[in-house]
């Protein structure tokens, strides 16, 4: 910085001085920085808060522009896509449960802690028996008329596959041959490696299954017995009863019947079902006979 009252370099210089042509500066002294342009004037009558108010509303009016220019796309999308906009996402998956699972869980009741009473000591097995591997469970054989079941039967809504048994033909009617039968099978009835079965729910299921799909529509029910008991040592549910009915043709118009549900330690429970037409009633007799042969394998 020069002292006050010394001389100033003039910006140009004399065709003899040191310096070429152009602009320059004298020794010490700071450029010459030309002014910028001038603020442009506050418009009249507006202050600093009125300024940001006015700027607040210019951006909301853009933001809502914006979110309604958003919804409009996504009413023609779903529009176009035939009213499911994210068709394009894997659906959630089924329930692959079993039936008799989706309709009966598991009972949610804690087992007791108290020790369980001593297993039931039965008689030993004697004479011929029906075994049944897949269902878990063995029971009396017969001779004639009944000989062996050798068919797999899916009948009703749960197509529980019967497969072992027992069987004759009582008549032969327009609708087919009618039988009197002592058929088993295992069906599913619980969760992955749950054990634990309701077989109160299970057992009702599949009597209604039998009732709506086995016989002539509509029929009546007789109510023998029903309700949970055991067999062979193990729980099980048993429905008896006998159902009325008048099909064209048929020469039956009633049967007894029993369904029971045995729970033999798996995820699936083994299902007996044992059907004595009105006409031979002489028969009736191995509905208890064969309940009372059920043994766990």
């Amino acid at each position: 910085m020069m002292s006050e009252g010394s001389p100033i370099t003039p910006a140009w210089s004399r065709p003899d001085s040191q310096w070429s042509s152009g602009m320059v500066t004298a020794s010490g002294v700071p450029p010459v920085v030309p002014p910028g342009p001038p603020a442009p004037p506050e418009p009249p009558g507006e202050n600093g808060p009125q300024r940001t108010r006015r700027q607040l509303l210019i951006f909301g009016g853009i933001a809502g522009g914006i979110v309604a220019i958003g919804l409009v796309i996504i009413l023609i999308v779903g529009l176009s896509s035939d009213g499911d906009a994210f068709r394009s996402k894997a659906s959630a998956p089924s329930d692959v449960r079993p039936p008799l699972a989706q309709m009966c869980p598991a009972p949610t009741t804690i087992p007791s802690e108290e020790p369980s009473a001593p297993a039931q000591q039965l008689p030993p097995e004697t004479g011929e028996r029906t075994v049944d591997q897949e269902a878990g469970i063995s029971y009396k054989k017969y001779g004639a008329p009944w000989v062996a079941w050798n068919t797999v039967w899916r009948g009703g809504t749960l197509e529980i596959p019967y497969r072992v048994g027992q069987h004759f033909v009582t008549e032969q009617y327009s609708g087919g041959s009618y039988h009197a039968s002592i058929l088993s099978a295992a069906v599913p009835a619980a969760d992955n490696d749950a054990v634990s079965l309701n077989l109160d729910c299970v057992g009702r299921q599949v009597t209604a299954d039998v009732r709506a799909e086995y016989y002539p529509q509509p029929n009546t029910l007789e109510t023998i017995r029903d309700g949970m008991t055991t067999l062979g040592g193990r729980p099980a549910y048993l429905s008896e009863f006998r159902l009325h009915f008048d099909s064209p043709g048929l020469n039956a118009k009633d049967e007894r019947s029993a369904v029971a549900v045995i729970d033999v330690g798996k995820t699936t429970a083994a299902v007996l079902y044992i059907s004595i037409p009105g006409t031979h009633k002489q028969f009736d007799y191995v509905i208890n006979d064969v309940l009372k042969s059920v043994r766990p394998l």
